[in-house]
């Protein structure tokens, strides 16, 4: 399809600026420069290469103690953390203790294999956890330096049955601050990297957790995904990771907790190497709502409905997708095409150009008993006295604020925030009706988790709304998995999500499964 002249035009600026930003950051950034192209070394323990599935699997049958396992994924964070800084807190004396604990019972166990795995389907099995999950004894600071010193007392409860399910926490992951911008960084814990070239961003929020988890540091994870914070960790570190349906996998004990109607979009699921270990820590994270889902329902992708959308029909301010991404998406409707015996029909929602207003005014809205969201730099200044946005922009200018530039410019932007526009809500509320009616309960979409592969750090701060393409499916509440789809020419991660009707998650995660086989799924850093 051959670009507008706007389209021409919109590209040259954003190449410019581009092309200006990197060279202020080859100039002014010497401290970090030197990692231009850089990656983790690669993984020489084969544990480290097989699923946490499989590594239970193993542990039940006492082919590998769970503590061989857990030092194994110590030495592997020993040895890329200082590289990648995902792991803020580790808790690896207390894991390898836990891990005892487990190989004593899988010594004594009298039931049988069956039975473990019935009753600890993850026994043994290392697990990191994003920072603003409770983790009993760990910090829980949102990235905030006034709360450095702020630890949980409690589990969040889908790291408590994620530990009664026999995983074993072993750190906790870095986030920007209060979770809201899409690059992991803040002035308490510093910036997180990107395992395939270090120079380059992570993501956000749950960039900690893609990071750790692409850099072969951990197996699985669980990340929480309001504007797609779930989903460009994962894909610009080449794992899958699923944004489930909304009230599904609670909230509670989450800093910062949700106001306003942030409970209908914000979403909490699981962040994996392996698409097969989806489903498992997903049944365990949604606890006594894991029927709402399905999970167990086998799905027949034959006989399943399917759809490409292929941009977002043009949005101002929103980088084009790349060309490899579009030929990317192609040959995904093609490999389905072939294999399945599937027609994959192409739709365009015009409605999805006001996808970043969709976001801001729906996040912006009150609750059902007219209660207005916290106005972030009241949550920003917690537990003392809000934060002034443009006092704080002039100390950041003098290095006096402990506050990101993004952050406090994510406070500036909304005291400019007006009242709500009928225009966009009804742009929603049609786009929402008319998506419904497509997808129904049997079908599923392709559409593209980011605009391009990672972008250089700090890069984020000039191009804001690129966060368009995963924002918009949280106000629609639809569930979607990020598909990994293998390395580009740079050696970098690039990928698809694919999503489906509300309540229907099994059907993404069911393709999840046949994209890993088709396309490889995740792939080393050092593989490039």
């Amino acid at each position: 399809m051959a670009l507008s002249l706007l389209e021409m035009v919109k590209l040259l600026v954003f190449k410019l600026v581009t092309g200006f930003f990197y060279m202020l950051y080859k100039i002014f950034a010497p401290s970090r420069s030197h990692l231009i192209g850089k990656k983790v070394p690669p993984v020489s323990d084969p544990l480290l290469l097989m699923s946490a599935k499989q590594l239970a699997t193993k542990i039940r049958k006492k082919e590998v103690t769970s503590v061989e396992v857990v030092q194994a994924y110590i030495d592997r964070i020993q040895e890329v953390n200082p590289l990648l800084n995902a792991i803020v807190k580790d808790r690896f004396d207390a894991a390898l203790q836990e891990a005892a604990l487990v190989d004593k019972l899988v010594e004594e166990e009298t039931d049988g294999e069956e039975v473990l795995e019935d009753r600890l389907p993850l026994l043994g099995v290392p697990l990191s956890v994003k920072e603003s999950y409770a983790v009993q004894g760990m910090p829980y600071t949102g990235g905030l330096v006034h709360r450095k010193d702020v630890m949980a007392t409690v589990d969040s409860p889908p790291v408590a049955w994620l530990k009664r399910a026999g995983a074993i926490p072993i750190g906790v992951t870095n986030t920007p601050e209060l979770c809201m911008w899409g690059e992991s960084h803040n002035h308490l814990y510093g910036i997180t990297n990107n395992p395939y070239d270090l120079c380059r961003t992570a993501g956000g929020s749950s960039g900690g957790e893609g990071s750790i988890l692409g850099g072969a540091g951990s197996v699985i994870g669980i990340g929480s995904d309001i504007a797609g914070s779930i989903r460009m960790p994962c894909f610009f570190n080449g794992i899958f990771g699923h944004k489930t349906t909304p009230g599904v996998v609670t909230s509670e004990h989450q800093y910062p907790p949700t106001t306003g109607r942030h409970e209908e979009y914000v979403s909490n699921g699981p962040m994996c190497r392996y698409a097969e270990d989806l489903v498992p820590v997903l049944r365990i994270m949604s606890g006594p709502n894991a029927h709402m889902l399905n999970l167990d329902e086998e799905v027949d992708l034959k006989t399943l409905r399917y759809f490409t959308i292929p941009n977002d029909s043009g949005a101002p301010l929103v980088y084009p997708v790349s060309q490899e991404l579009i030929d990317l998406q192609k040959r995904v409707v093609e490999r389905l095409e072939e294999d399945l015996g599937v027609k994959v029909e192409e739709v365009n929602f015009p409605e999805l150009r006001h996808s970043v207003q969709m976001w801001n005014t729906y996040m912006g809205l009150p609750d059902k008993d007219g209660k207005q969201p916290e106005p972030f730099n009241v949550i920003l200044g917690e537990p003392g006295r809000p934060v002034r946005p443009m006092w704080e922009f002039v100390k950041w200018l003098f290095g006096r604020s402990t506050h990101t530039f993004a952050s406090i410019g994510l406070a500036l932007q909304e005291m400019t925030c007006g009242k709500p526009s009928p225009f966009i809500i009804e742009q929603k509320e049609k786009l929402q009706k008319d998506m419904e009616e497509l997808l129904g309960t049997d079908g599923v979409f392709l559409y593209p988790t980011h605009p391009r592969a990672a972008p250089i750090t700090h890069h984020p701060l000039f191009r804001p709304l690129d966060f368009a393409y995963t924002g918009v499916i949280n106000v629609l509440g639809l569930p979607v998995t990020q598909c990994p789809l293998g390395l580009n020419d740079q050696g970098l991660p690039i990928g698809v999500q694919v999503g489906a009707g509300k309540l229907q998650d099994r059907l993404p995660l069911a393709v999840a499964l046949y994209l890993e086989k088709a396309f490889g799924g995740w792939k080393e850093p050092e593989a490039a």
